[in-house]
């Protein structure tokens, strides 16, 4: 099966999940991750809103907000249109779609900050493996932002991805432009693929 039929299956898979079982999921991975030290240290951290069946962040940026931990959304960079840059995210953030109907933040110089300065990057993922492989969405945006951890090997930011447990597969070909992952959270366990 090529990683596009795998990247389909996976997608109908997590859409498939009933409204409840997304919410309980969601629960349970945020009360696994709040307790972990490196997201109680955190000061800056990269998330999403949920899209197309992922997993949804939403309780971890309350719990984000109550910390005083300074959320950021990725916004596709409109000078490049080919990677990411993060901008400050809270309730009262105005948002705007993208090219493909996502939300993401009107970015200004004083609310953006460069992917290198967060210490967390929560990121969606279709698929992933315990070696902390992952599937996206095809367009590798996360690949290309994320580009400078494979040629000066920064411990910082850490990035975890959040999916959901029916998304794990056993194996898949990592290419050479491909970004691993430090940490998995599902809504059943914290999973180290990368120890730092």
């Amino acid at each position: 099966m090529d990683s596009g039929d795998i990247r389909q299956q996976l997608r109908t898979a997590r859409r498939s999940l009933a409204s409840a079982d997304q919410k309980k999921a969601a629960k349970a991975l945020t009360q696994q991750l709040i307790s972990q030290t490196y997201f109680l240290q955190a000061k800056h951290i990269g998330l999403y809103l949920a899209n197309d069946g992922e997993i949804d962040p939403h309780g971890i940026i309350e719990v984000a907000s109550s910390l005083n931990i300074i959320c950021y959304l990725p916004v596709i960079d409109r000078a490049t249109n080919n990677s990411l840059c993060f901008a400050e995210y809270d309730e009262n953030t105005e948002l705007k779609p993208n090219k493909f109907n996502i939300l993401e933040p009107v970015i200004t110089n004083k609310n953006s900050k460069p992917p290198k300065d967060l210490d967390l990057i929560l990121m969606p993922l279709v698929g992933f493996d315990r070696e902390g492989n992952r599937i996206g969405m095809g367009g590798g945006y996360y690949d290309r932002t994320l580009a400078f951890m494979n040629t000066n090997k920064r411990d910082v930011p850490t990035l975890i991805g959040l999916a959901h447990s029916c998304q794990e597969i056993s194996s898949i070909d990592r290419q050479s432009w491909d970004i691993t992952l430090n940490l998995i959270v599902t809504e059943k366990q914290i999973i180290c693929a990368k120890p730092r």
